[in-house]
């Protein structure tokens, strides 16, 4: 939770290319992370709803505005945008991302804990090895969301779709 002034503009504290620039075998590293979860084929759509639910939970705007972007270029419609944060409550959304969005939610805010019920209906829907990589993909956002946010990272500006 935010505890800066709602009315004062937002300044970065250090802008991502700096703090990245820092690290380049960090965020090598990180990118094949990154990409890994595509390689195995899992579908790029469900992994961006994955990254912007985490975004949002975490307060990240940076990579919520950046997620956004790169569903928008993977041909996520917009009507699941604009409601993944009340994916419960839109039709929208396959079994698999409900699935998948889920257990984002639950990874994101791991101190209330996995249920064995939630896991049922996520390895109904997921094997072994794609939950792995979905899992993986997961804590690399949940990672990711704290810098940007901790940062105060400016977030892109939105692509024109």
């Amino acid at each position: 939770m935010s505890h800066a002034s709602p009315l004062k503009t937002p300044k970065a504290r250090i802008e991502s290319r700096e703090f990245i620039g820092f690290m380049p075998d960090v965020y090598e590293a990180l990118g094949a992370i990154g990409k890994a979860a595509v390689t195995a084929g899992i579908e790029e759509s469900l992994l961006e709803l994955v990254k912007i639910r985490a975004s949002q939970i975490n307060g990240c705007a940076y990579c919520l505005q950046f997620h956004l972007n790169l569903a928008a270029k993977f041909q996520v419609g917009q009507d699941k945008l604009d409601l993944v944060a009340v994916w419960r409550e839109a039709p929208q959304f396959s079994r698999r991302e409900r699935a998948a969005l889920a257990w984002t939610e639950a990874l994101t805010q791991i101190t209330e804990g996995v249920s064995d019920e939630l896991y049922a209906d996520v390895r109904s829907e997921f094997s072994d090895k794609e939950l792995a990589y979905v899992s993986s993909a997961i804590g690399l956002i949940n990672m990711w969301n704290r810098l940007g946010a901790a940062m105060q990272w400016t977030p892109p500006k939105r692509n024109p779709h």
